[in-house]
């Protein structure tokens, strides 16, 4: 078509267009497009929303608006939660009433000590009774409790953010951290050789550092501005309070038949604002590894960050390896690794508040930190950098805490010294042989089955028989606090140094709690099991988080 016809059909459409539209108001013809935009964002809107939760959740949730508009409905269903509510805290009330709500008018003095002696011979018998909790094995008067209790008391009063005055407690906490990403490869070459990090107050601040410093980290290299993380649903709740923390969308995704990550599925939730992924080391439900090298490949291909959750195994599976056990590669000898968290205060024996956070570099690990906040000024075709500093002066902060306690970064020191590797290497058979018997012990209780394939140190299990949860409310009344799971309805053990002696008590009692549940089904006076199978069965999720934000609410 030459220009004088594409012309002479430009001025034929121009009047089609003008003749057509001559039948329309003016005003009309300027709110259709309005009205039109309107309707197309409620529909991206609606379909986002869709895409996110699903048609069931979304069913579920507008039955239930509606359902709450009938008048009295909200109330009863209000007057519900409460009940449930007041089921979980079990009494709690009663006792916080005579709790102190004022300072004394005359101070204790090192009576004190006594006082505080008093209220201790309250808690419970845990020595032994407890999944996970306390990894320390023996006395909490003596052993390497005594070792790591003297030296947090020795450094208590020490700040590490004061580098010039407290040489010792900035030399521990780099000891730590070097001597931790050392077990998780940083001697290797495939690591990069560059491994660095912090210490942190637990596994839930060493999961936030490393969401933090990916999100930005990934938009300084790939400008991304409206970040997404993708986790399996067996990953660690931290994630959510990162997410929500740091403005973060994320996605979970059903874990395999083996209750591991899910690559593929993985996979088909990547995009264009893809930031993270996240596998771990082993899962807290189940125990169980998530499959890290294929995670790594995933992270590589599309150029995002992987981070390894090592909380639990960080200080086992480095030995479990060592020992014979068979270990899948799980470090930062793992191509597409980006950051690793893991507890000093769980298997490494370190007392309890201590974390490290580990970056494959620091171009990475430089997004951690909060420094003077700075300003870009452009003039004269030069670009000028000014800090801005509060009042107070310069300052460059390494972790969310901020001023952090010396003693407990030198308790952890103190444990690791003590131990050495000999030392992880004895603790590591005992809980690794013992683990072993629990599972062999479980299998041999024909009511009950182990959730897929442990790799260390937590057994899971279920049943198909009896209700699990008038299970765990019937060990509970011998004494035993376990956890109690969901996806499938289960309970866990983990275990820890406390139940080497006593692993076969454990199972006398598991075996007894059983035949007791299946000969008398039911819920047991004062136990939990019709909370959590309603939760387990409750179609609105929401109504579970509103039940636990009121449980919480209520605790001080």
């Amino acid at each position: 078509m030459d220009s004088s016809s594409l012309k002479s059909f430009l001025i034929s459409f121009r009047a089609s267009a003008n003749s057509f539209l001559s039948q329309y108001e003016p005003l009309a013809l300027l709110l259709a497009p309005l009205l039109a935009f309107f309707v197309a964002c409620t529909l991206h809107s609606f379909l986002t929303l869709l895409h996110q939760r699903g048609i069931k959740a979304n069913l579920v949730g507008f039955f239930m608006t509606l359902i709450k508009l009938v008048p009295g409905v909200k109330n009863y269903i209000d007057a519900e939660k409460q009940k449930v509510v007041d089921k979980l805290q079990s009494g709690g009330k009663s006792k916080r009433a005579a709790w102190r709500t004022e300072l004394p008018r005359a101070g204790l003095g090192v009576g004190v000590i006594e006082k505080m002696k008093d209220e201790k011979r309250n808690d419970v018998a845990w020595q032994g009774k407890c999944s996970g909790t306390v990894y320390i094995g023996g006395n909490e008067s003596e052993g390497h409790f005594s070792v790591i209790n003297e030296a947090c008391s020795m450094f208590a009063h020490t700040n590490p953010l004061h580098l010039d005055v407290f040489q010792s407690v900035v030399r521990f906490e780099a000891e730590v951290v070097a001597m931790t990403a050392a077990l998780l490869g940083s001697q290797e070459k495939g690591s990069g050789g560059q491994i660095c990090g912090n210490m942190t107050s637990g596994g839930t601040e060493s999961i936030l550092l490393a969401v933090k410093s990916s999100r930005d980290y990934m938009k300084t290299k790939k400008g991304i501005t409206k970040p997404e993380m993708i986790i399996p649903e067996s990953a660690h709740s931290a994630y959510d309070k990162a997410a929500q923390y740091f403005n973060i969308k994320l996605w979970r995704v059903p874990v395999n038949k083996e209750f591991q990550a899910d690559v593929k599925a993985i996979r088909r939730r990547i995009n264009r604002n893809t930031i993270f992924i996240v596998g771990s080391a082993p899962g807290f439900p189940h125990g169980i590894i998530d499959p890290i090298e294929d995670l790594g490949e995933l992270a590589t291909s599309f150029g995002i960050c992987l981070h390894v959750d090592l909380c639990l195994g960080g200080f086992v599976l480095p030995f479990a390896r060592k020992l014979g056990y068979p270990i899948p590669p799980f470090d930062f000898t793992v191509k597409g690794v980006t950051s690793i968290s893991v507890d000093v205060h769980k298997y490494g024996l370190a007392p309890k508040g201590t974390s490290v956070v580990l970056y494959k570099n620091h171009d990475i690990r430089k997004h951690q930190f909060v420094a003077g906040k700075y300003k870009f000024f452009y003039s004269k075709n030069k670009i000028s950098l000014v800090i801005t500093e509060w009042s107070g002066g310069l300052y460059v902060s390494p972790t969310i805490a901020g001023s952090r306690p010396g003693g407990l970064i030198a308790g952890a020191w103190a444990a690791m010294m003590s131990l050495g590797e000999e030392g992880y290497l004895e603790n590591t058979k005992k809980i690794m042989e013992v683990s072993k018997r629990l599972q062999k012990g479980i299998e041999e209780i024909p009511e009950l089955f182990i959730i897929g394939r442990p790799d260390m140190t937590i057994v899971a299990f279920g049943s198909n028989v009896v209700d699990i949860f008038e299970v765990n409310d019937t060990m509970s009344s011998k004494g035993w606090h376990l956890n109690a799971l969901q996806r499938p309805n289960s309970i866990h053990m983990c275990l820890t140094l406390q139940h080497v002696p006593i692993v076969e008590e454990f199972l006398r009692d598991l075996t007894e709690s059983v035949k007791t549940v299946k000969e008398n089904p039911g819920p047991i006076s004062g136990g939990l099991a019709p909370v959590y199978g309603a939760a387990g069965k409750m179609p609105d999720r929401g109504m579970i988080q509103e039940l636990l934000v009121n449980y919480m609410d209520g605790t001080c």
